[in-house]
């Protein structure tokens, strides 16, 4: 068994590849820009990559990258390819997903490897509690953390969870071949995230409640109107409302997820400064 892990230098790609490796599993870690004599290039955007990066492979973690997902679902067949693992999201799920740019890419990726020969796992994690890194910005600056709704609930996940479900469905055959919506242990909201950082770093974190178009001003530069709009709507539809928790990370690994606090503390030095 030979695992290809795309997107190597990603959160849960470099997780999965130290545990698939702990078991002394065969892995060749793979990467847009490789770094190293251990890591091989595959661009997923770039179909010239696939067929390289692809030799000698039985199993698949792939990131969802809908613009070329027909092309490497092909390339992955003719190479031999047995089973593809999809990180995908749980928001494929919403009504509105076919619309939603949010939702859309991973839709189409998952679409793409439906119609292939080889069994199709579908990992659908909510909300990452590594999305919280995005208040270190702030904080580094000294500046408080803009919320537009504070009150908004997610169930945020811990990378770790997400790669060690990952590790599961790759090395048990009676795992895959199905989708699993996977949470964090808690539905939190934002300014409960923010309480629990502050303890988890010693430090007060202030926060400044903004109004959606202030808060999409602050994000221009790092994200288009159509998303930060969806993004919005998402955090509206869930202020004071909790969401639904899942225990597939706990079916999957044998052991509960993770809380939000043991992902802060895990992270605390990230928002230092």
């Amino acid at each position: 068994m030979t695992v290809l892990v795309t997107g190597s230098r990603g959160a849960v790609a470099r997780r999965l590849t130290a545990l698939l490796r702990e078991r002394g599993l065969a892995v060749r870690a793979a990467s847009r820009q490789p770094e190293g004599p251990d890591v091989v290039p595959c661009d997923l955007t770039e179909p010239a990559t696939f067929a390289s990066a692809l030799k000698g492979v039985t199993s698949v973690f792939l990131y969802a990258e809908p613009s070329c997902a027909d092309a490497f679902a092909e390339e992955a067949a003719a190479a031999g390819v047995e089973h593809v693992v999809l990180l995908s999201s749980s928001s494929v799920l919403a009504p509105d997903a076919a619309d939603n740019p949010m939702a859309r890419s991973h839709l189409d990726a998952e679409t793409a490897l439906e119609a292939a020969p080889f069994r199709t796992t579908f990992l659908r994690p909510g909300a990452f509690a590594a999305n919280a890194l995005a208040w270190s910005w702030s904080l580094r600056a000294g500046r408080p953390v803009s919320l537009p709704y504070p009150g908004s609930h997610s169930d945020p996940i811990h990378e770790a969870d997400v790669a060690g479900a990952a590790l599961a469905v790759l090395t048990d055959p009676a795992l895959g071949g199905r989708p699993y919506v996977l949470t964090g242990p808690q539905s939190l909201t934002f300014a409960e995230q923010i309480g629990i950082l502050s303890r988890a770093t010693g430090r007060d974190v202030p926060v400044r409640e903004v109004g959606r178009e202030e808060w999409k001003k602050e994000m221009a530069d790092y994200m288009p109107p159509g998303f930060a709009d969806c993004l919005l709507d998402w955090w509206r539809a869930h202020d004071g409302v909790p969401v639904e928790l899942t225990r597939c990370v706990e079916q999957l690994t044998g052991r509960p997820a993770r809380s939000f606090a043991a992902w802060a503390r895990d992270h605390a030095a990230d928002f230092a400064g």
